[in-house]
């Protein structure tokens, strides 16, 4: 193993124990969304709760459980988007899913560097049963995204 590969392993190592965002809490924030994922190919669960304000992502938990792969991704999501508008948190989303697509190989362009430690996924690119694994916080982070939005959309309709 490279010492690039032992440093990518012990940056995902380091948010699987760290568990950045864990932990549910109740949000008091103008829009809440949650989402329950589940890979069913190996068991690994989570579910996210995100709050938005002002059209940036202000707040994300999240509580699961899995590999050490499912974990540090959504630990590695949630210090990735919380304080950044919803544009920003699709970019990096679109470009954490490229490199899950690229078959471990860096993306060779300015995402790279959007996706700080997220780019210490790049070689699970290689293996497609963990794919699913690294993307499923992602997964659970647009979905509760679009809910939190659908409930503000629904709250405005009735205060309007």
């Amino acid at each position: 193993m490279s010492s690039l590969e032992q440093m990518y392993q012990q940056v995902i190592m380091d948010h699987a124990r760290a568990r950045h965002g864990a932990g549910l809490v109740d949000l008091d924030l103008p829009a809440v969304g949650e989402s329950h994922q589940v890979n069913t190919t190996c068991g690994d669960e989570v579910t996210l709760r995100v709050g938005l304000d002002g059209g940036r992502v202000s707040s994300v938990h999240w509580e699961g459980q899995g590999c050490s792969i499912s974990q540090a991704s959504v630990s590695v999501l949630t210090e990735l988007v919380e304080g950044h508008s919803l544009e920003e948190t699709d970019e990096v989303y679109e470009a954490f899913r490229a490199l899950m697509g690229n078959r471990g190989e860096d993306l060779g362009d300015d995402r790279d560097d959007m996706l700080g430690d997220a780019g210490a996924f790049v070689g699970v690119g290689k293996y497609p049963a963990r794919i699913k694994c690294a993307l499923l916080g992602w997964m659970a982070l647009r979905d509760a995204i679009a809910h939190a939005q659908a409930a503000e959309g629904a709250e405005g309709e009735t205060h309007g």
